[in-house]
């Protein structure tokens, strides 16, 4: 999301030439984030957010253009890629690839109540079953393979003890992965990065209404636990130190479990899933933190956030209520 390939006004009129959504009224470059760039494209007809991949592949891509386009035609409230006059949802811009979806309505939460966790729990476990019927498979890109490839390269930048905590705890997942535990574990399409920033809410404060979920572009099929792990680890936190939030963290997980109950094998599971979701967040902030790629706009997030989050969810993990 952070501008790393510049889009011109004349970009954006041919890019739209190709489509039926209007004339190009503006266009504004989006700073926060760190993965693709985006632009909010505003058009004679309407609203709409103009992504630029910087990493993922025109092979790859396929999988979460679908998938939005799969969820959007279930009923869930996700931005709906748009099709260009060739039938086609994956366009080119700049010899990358590019989609226009569409702009949901309302903004993300950076205090979430209880209430706003429970919207979000609820939401997620619809998610999750709307993907079952989806046809396309891919693992997710960010999962344990990527772990083991990816905290070698880090390692330099780490003193001891973080050494020795991240690589204990990529030898605990590798081997809980390898477990029967893990094998009856419930997955399938999951958002894999679902942070409150990546939920837009209407309404008031006091009486929130779901705008919808965004950003699905790190998006993969992993277990429905992971994803739940992913969410509560950022919705349902003290951030000084990484612990629960008890009233946030009961609300979200009942809201999820009244629409999908947990399974026997995901309450054993919990505690292994809190931490893998903190270690998969610890290891791509510390990757982007000290070997970035160049950008015009690049705001690195601090990677001993989750450092403490996983630290916090070692020393106590909750049981998993709902």
């Amino acid at each position: 999301m952070a501008v790393f390939t510049p889009v011109s006004d004349s970009d954006a009129h041919a890019l739209l030439s190709r489509y039926s959504l209007g004339e190009l009224v503006s266009l504004r470059g989006i700073t926060a984030g760190i993965e693709n760039t985006n632009y909010f494209l505003t058009t004679t007809q309407g609203e709409y957010v103009l992504t630029i991949f910087e990493v993922l592949t025109f092979e790859q891509l396929p999988f979460y253009i679908e998938l939005m386009h799969h969820l959007a035609e279930q009923g869930i409230p996700v931005p709906e890629p748009q099709t260009d006059c060739d039938g086609r949802r994956i366009g080119e811009l700049h010899g990358k690839p590019c989609a226009i979806v569409t702009r949901l309505n309302g903004g993300y939460e950076p205090d979430p109540s209880a209430r706003h966790c429970t919207l979000a729990g609820e939401t997620l476990a619809r998610t999750h079953l709307a993907g079952q019927s989806f046809g396309i498979r891919q693992p997710n890109l960010r999962g344990l393979a990527w772990w083991q490839a990816t905290i070698p390269q880090v390692l330099p930048f780490l003193n001891s003890q973080q050494a020795e905590l991240i690589q204990a705890v990529l030898r605990e997942q590798t081997e809980f992965a390898q477990t029967s535990t893990y094998q009856q574990l419930p997955s399938g399409p999951a958002h894999c990065d679902l942070f409150r920033d990546n939920v837009l809410f209407d309404g008031t404060f006091e009486d929130p209404r779901m705008g919808g979920f965004i950003d699905f572009y790190f998006a993969g099929c992993d277990t429905w636990l992971f994803d739940v792990a992913v969410s509560v680890n950022d919705w349902c936190i003290n951030r000084h130190d990484g612990s629960f939030n008890t009233e946030k963290l009961n609300a979200w997980l009942s809201a999820y479990a009244a629409v999908r109950p947990f399974t026997d094998a995901e309450t054993a599971a919990w505690p292994f899933m809190l931490q893998a979701a903190a270690l998969r967040f610890w290891v791509s902030r510390l990757y982007d933190f000290f070997l970035p790629r160049p950008a015009q706009t690049l705001k690195p997030h601090d990677p001993t956030h989750f450092e403490r989050v996983l630290m916090a969810r070692r020393a106590n993990a909750p049981a998993l209520a709902g």
